[in-house]
């Protein structure tokens, strides 16, 4: 059992480190993504801070409030090349040959998962950096941008789940591109530009409580705006995307086993 354990995680570590060179390979393809996401950061805060001056706001800054969509946004092209860059091997047919070795099947669906995940996660401090230039203050101070990068880990992997496990369902990537833009109405159906007490259609109030989205925004704002004085959001926001890892995950590894089956 140990040495498998081992093996599983030599594997992984292999697959992660060949997934993060194709990255570092064609970093400028991730660029547009990266630059949407800060452009929607200026622009919201430049078009939209005055509604920080409502009561529902409290005060609170808008730049620190907008944040967090600028975030969950980037994942839909980072961690989302983690499914385009296994579309490339089922292309290739270097995923074939992945399975005739000895390398762990779970380890093969982990390693650009995880890589997914950590350029997620870079991506993400570029963009708190950017807010910082623009005046941004956080709440929970160092620990609060740690708070926000932890979770932002957290939604890299699930969303890098999900990009993989479509993936390997299509198999070609258009069709891999395609159901990762499910997770665009997912952004805009939650409590993207205002708090829930100001949304006043019932069915986007209700289409936001059943919204994982909603419950990562909270987290994220409350660090930034409040600190750690409500830990309850922050826990809840940990606790859904933890819950969304294990699903998207699942997928994942039951899509790569459906590969094996049909390869």
């Amino acid at each position: 059992m140990a040495d498998q354990k081992g093996s599983l995680l030599t594997d992984t570590l292999v697959m992660t480190k060949r997934s993060l060179v194709t990255i570092l390979r064609n970093p400028l393809i991730y660029v547009p993504n990266l630059a949407i996401s800060m452009f929607f950061l200026f622009v919201y805060e430049a078009g939209l801070s005055g509604i920080a001056d409502l009561p529902a706001f409290g005060g609170a800054n808008y730049l620190a409030f907008i944040l967090p969509v600028s975030i969950v946004s980037a994942a839909i092209g980072g961690a989302g090349g983690a499914g385009q860059a296994l579309v490339k091997d089922l292309d290739n047919g270097f995923f074939s040959r992945l399975l005739l070795t000895p390398a762990s099947r779970l380890a093969i669906v982990l390693g650009p998962i995880i890589a997914g995940m950590m350029q997620l996660v870079v991506q993400a401090g570029l963009i708190i950096a950017v807010g910082f230039f623009l005046g941004l203050e956080v709440a929970g101070g160092a620990l609060g941008v740690l708070v926000v990068l932890l979770l932002t880990l957290g939604w890299g992997l699930a969303f890098a789940g999900y990009s993989v496990g479509v993936a390997l369902r299509a198999k070609n990537a258009q069709s891999a591109q395609a159901g990762t833009f499910i997770f665009f109405p997912l952004i805009f159906l939650s409590t993207t530009f205002v708090p829930y007490e100001l949304i006043e259609a019932q069915w986007l109030k209700v289409a936001a409580t059943i919204n994982p989205v909603t419950y990562l925004f909270e987290a994220m704002r409350t660090v930034l705006i409040d600190g750690f004085s409500e830990p309850w959001p922050i826990i809840l926001g940990f606790l859904v995307i933890a819950a969304l890892c294990v699903v998207t995950i699942t997928f994942s590894t039951l899509s790569a086993k459906r590969a094996v089956s049909t390869d």
